[in-house]
Formats: C-alpha cells, sequence, structure tokens
C-alpha cells in the first residue's frame, strides 16, 4: 500500500505546485497567501508519503483529497483534479491493502513449505 499510495501523493505535490502557479494569476489572492497554503499543502504530500502506513496516515490522506476539491474554489480547474486524486488515492488504498494481504498469505505459505 505504501508504494501505491506514495506515488499519488507525490503526484499531489506537482499538481498543487502547478496550481499554485496559476492561483498566482488571480487579482483576488496575494502571492503570499497562495503559496503558503500550496506550501503547506505540498510539504504535507511529502510528509504523508512517510507515515501512511501508521495509524491516522489514511485519514490524513482523505483529508488532503478534500482539501484538493475545495482548491476548486478558487481554481476551478481542481475540482476535477482533485476528485481524480480522490479516485486514485481510494484505488492506491483499496488495491494496496490487497496486495499486502497477497503478500502476507505468500509469506506464511512460503514459511510453512
Amino acid at each position: 500500500m505504501r508504494t501505491l499510495c506514495a506515488s499519488t501523493l507525490i503526484g499531489e505535490f506537482f499538481v498543487i505546485g502547478f496550481a499554485g502557479l496559476v492561483a498566482m494569476k488571480s487579482d483576488d489572492l496575494s502571492n503570499a497567501t497562495v503559496w503558503t497554503v500550496c506550501g503547506i499543502g505540498m510539504l504535507l504530500s511529502v510528509l504523508l508519503c512517510g507515515v501512511i502506513t501508521r495509524p491516522g496516515g489514511v485519514q490524513l490522506g482523505w483529508a488532503l483529497q478534500i482539501a484538493l476539491v475545495v482548491g476548486g474554489f478558487f481554481i476551478p480547474m481542481m475540482y476535477i483534479l482533485g476528485l481524480l486524486f480522490g479516485a486514485l488515492w481510494w484505488a492506491s488504498v483499496h488495491y494496496g491493502r490487497k496486495i499486502d494481504e497477497a503478500k502476507a498469505r505468500w509469506a506464511a505459505q512460503e514459511a510453512t513449505s
């Protein structure tokens, strides 16, 4: 699960950065505000890569997915990107857990052989 989720989070790191570049062109937002919010989002996406397997890591990832969708209020394209990354996040968690379970079964079979 860790590899799939970390890949999704690193993709989000870049999307958040590019969203910051787009948001800079908005007259309603100051550059300091844009880069503070985007910087926090980018930092969280990288830090989550390290704690994804710990308790609460997946829930924090879901919070980041919600934040991406909420970003659509400021950059409308973020609605679509947020939903796409939310689907990727779900797939990463869902299929990552299945892969982890299969690996555990194979390891148990190997240990008994």
